[in-house]
C-alpha cells in the first residue's frame, strides 16, 4: 500500500520543507519550497512499504513488506476483498471441492517506530466475512450462507539491515539499496466459530508466522524476496470433539515492482506454498498443499494523506484449496 504523506502531519510544516530543500541542495525561496515538496513527496511515496495485513489467507501476496519507511507515523486502512472458487472463509479450515463466494470487509492500523536504530512497524487487522456456497469434508457435502468475524492478526516487522530509522524530513534524501528484515505475525483465535459447523469464519486456533525478507532498489525498479512459515496450534473442538492438527505451511514469494511516477507503482507477484497437511484424531487427511499463485498490485495516491491499492490474483498450480480468484481494494489514511 503506497504512502503519499507530504504535508499530512506536524513534521511537514514549512520550516521542515525548507530544511529538506537545503539538504537537497536548493536555495531558499518559494521555488525551492515547491521543488523540495515534489522531491520529498516522490522519494517517500516510492520507498514506502505495504503497512497493513488485509484479509489474511495462506496464499497472500505482499509486495513491499520489507522496504524502509519513515518512523513516527500512524496509518488507518480499510478495504474490501472478493474471492470466488475453491477456498475457505477461514484460511486454515481443511475443506475441499469448495464452490464459494466470499466477501470481506477489512480494517487495520499501523505505526512505525525506531527499534535498535532501524525502522520497524507494528500493525493489526480485523475482518468481517460473508460467504455463500458449498464444500466437502471427507466426502460430506455442506453448504452455508452467513457472515462472521475473521480471526484478527497482529504483526511486528523489523528491518535490521540497510534501513536506518529516519524521521520523514531526513528520509527524503535517503537512497535505498538492499534492505533485509524479519517479522512475526500472530493470528488470534477470536473470530466467529461454531464447533458444530464445518464452515466458519474463525479457525479456533492460534497461528504463529515468523518470516524473513529482503528488498532491493535499482533505479525505478524494486524486487522483493521473502519466506515465511506458519505454525498451528490444535483445534480440539473441530466438529464438536475432534482434534484437528496441521503441519507447518511454508511460503516463498517474490515481487517485481516498477515505480511509475510520484507514488504510482505496479507489482507483478508470485508465490509458492507447500506443506500444511491436516489430521483428525491423528489420522492423516492426505491434503498436503503444493500450490502457487500469480497476481498484480497497483497503488496510487489520491492526495497527500490518502492512497488506494488495487490487487488481483489467481491460482496457477493447485493441489488443494487454491483454485480461486481474488480481487481487492484498500484505502489508506495517514494521520
Amino acid at each position: 500500500m503506497a504512502l503519499h504523506i507530504l504535508n499530512s502531519a506536524p513534521p511537514y510544516h514549512k520550516a521542515n520543507i525548507y530544511y529538506c530543500a537545503k539538504k537537497l541542495g536548493f536555495n531558499n525561496g518559494q521555488k525551492a519550497l515547491s521543488t523540495a515538496k515534489k522531491r520529498v513527496n516522490k522519494v517517500i511515496a516510492t520507498t514506502a512499504s505495504l503497512l497493513l495485513s488485509h484479509y489474511c489467507m495462506a496464499q497472500e501476496l505482499e509486495p513491499r513488506s520489507y522496504t524502509n519507511i519513515p518512523i513516527g507515523m500512524h496509518f488507518l486502512a480499510a478495504g474490501i476483498v472478493h474471492s470466488e472458487g475453491d477456498l475457505s472463509p477461514a484460511p486454515t479450515a481443511p475443506i475441499s471441492n469448495a464452490n464459494l463466494n466470499i466477501d470481506a470487509g477489512v480494517i487495520g492500523y499501523a505505526h512505525t517506530f525506531d527499534l535498535m536504530g532501524n525502522s520497524s512497524k507494528f500493525d493489526i487487522a480485523a475482518s468481517r466475512v460473508c460467504y455463500q456456497g458449498d464444500a466437502e469434508l471427507n466426502g460430506e457435502k455442506v453448504s452455508a450462507d452467513r457472515c462472521g468475524y475473521g480471526d484478527p492478526t497482529m504483526r511486528l516487522t523489523w528491518n535490521f539491515l540497510g534501513a536506518p530509522a529516519l524521521q520523514a524530513k531526513d528520509f527524503a534524501s535517503w537512497k535505498q539499496g538492499l534492505v533485509v528484515g524479519t517479522s512475526l505475525q500472530i493470528t488470534l483465535p477470536l473470530g466467529s466459530y461454531d464447533k458444530e459447523k464445518l464452515l466458519n469464519s474463525g479457525s479456533n486456533r492460534w497461528v504463529f508466522r515468523p518470516g524473513i525478507g529482503l528488498s532491493h532498489r535499482l533505479g525505478n525498479w524494486y524486487y522483493d524476496v521473502m519466506a515465511s512459515v506458519r505454525f498451528y496450534t490444535d483445534n480440539k473442538q473441530y466438529l464438536v470433539d475432534t482434534n484437528l492438527q496441521q503441519d507447518p505451511l511454508y511460503t516463498v514469494q517474490g515481487h517485481l515492482i516498477y515505480n511509475l511516477n510520484r507514488g504510482h507503482w505496479l507489482s507483478l507477484n508470485a508465490n509458492l506454498f507447500f506443506g500444511g497437511e491436516t489430521s483428525k484424531n491423528t489420522i492423516n487427511s492426505l491434503d498436503e498443499q503444493q500450490n502457487s499463485r500469480l497476481g498484480l498490485t497497483y497503488s496510487f495516491p489520491i492526495n497527500q494523506k490518502n492512497s488506494i491499492k488495487l490487487n488481483a490474483s489467481t491460482g496457477v498450480i493447485t493441489e488443494f484449496g487454491n483454485d480461486f480468484s481474488t480481487f481487492g481494494a484498500l484505502w489508506q489514511y495517514r494521520f
